[in-house]
């Protein structure tokens, strides 16, 4: 039996908006995977902490956005994962947890430039697909057999970008789910 494609999308996700959410269904049906897992963040290496939401609410933003779609799940995987989170442990007990799958990475341009510094980057590479998606109008570039390049539709939307205008005062119904939204408000989030 051939293993379940599901693709490990890895973020902050403070919060999730319609950019992180049409990439995730891009994915989908461009045939690359089965399922797309919103894996949040509790500690990016190459973020400061401190200025993160904390990790329930961003995993619960997350769980809202997604109802109703049985390709997408959210997951708190590396909740207890020692960190920081470095990508190649996670998708190594990611593996061992789930041996019915086969997991592939995706990641953005802006990552992909910046690709050698991450940690074991080379045996990320030997062992899993990597899907590089563009960031910030970004081309296709040249890379090695086991990525694939996704040229998906650039959203021009950010997390940054979504808490600076709740904390002006400004709408966001654009930008995030609904339920994101409501969330955000009843929980007074980024004020």
């Amino acid at each position: 039996m051939s293993k379940i494609r599901t693709v490990i999308f890895g973020g902050s996700f403070d919060p999730i908006h319609v950019g992180h959410l049409s990439l995730a269904s891009e994915v989908c049906s461009s045939g690359l995977a089965d399922e797309v897992w919103f894996l949040v963040s509790p500690q990016n290496p190459h973020k400061q902490q401190s200025s993160l939401s904390d990790e329930n609410v961003r995993l619960q933003m997350v769980c809202l956005a997604i109802e109703g779609n049985d390709k997408f799940r959210a997951s708190d995987f590396e909740f207890t994962l020692p960190r920081p989170s470095y990508t190649i442990n996670t998708l190594k007990a990611l593996e061992e947890n789930y041996p019915d799958r086969e997991f592939i990475l995706l990641i953005g341009a802006d990552n992909w430039e910046k690709f050698d510094k991450w940690y074991k980057h080379e045996e990320i590479l030997e062992r899993y697909k990597v899907v590089v998606y563009p960031r910030d109008n970004s081309n296709a570039m040249a890379v090695p057999e086991s990525v694939v390049w996704l040229p998906a539709k650039l959203y021009d939307v950010s997390s940054t970008q979504i808490r600076d205008l709740v904390k002006n005062g400004n709408s966001i119904s654009a930008l995030v789910h609904p339920a994101v939204e409501n969330y955000i408000k009843e929980n007074k989030l980024y004020k």
